[in-house]
């Protein structure tokens, strides 16, 4: 997220209720959904809620996307 974006009253509430420890996890989350959404539906719509309770189920990132391991 840009340092010029702010981030809705939802998404606050749903970043806090992570531990602090998981907030990256949940904003690279929270990133790599709304391009994806965007990039299919046009939108960026995401429910942070959702995914702020994914990372609590313990989601996460298992290897890095492709084209990173291609940049190498």
């Amino acid at each position: 997220m840009s340092q010029d974006e702010t981030r809705s009253e939802k998404h606050e509430l749903a970043r806090n209720a992570v531990p602090d420890e998981l907030k990256p996890v949940f904003d690279d989350f929270v990133s790599d959904y709304r391009f994806a959404a965007t990039k299919h539906h046009g939108s960026p719509f995401v429910s942070y809620i959702v995914l702020a309770e994914m990372v609590q189920m313990g989601w996460r990132l298992a290897a890095k996307p492709e084209s990173e391991e291609t940049d190498v």
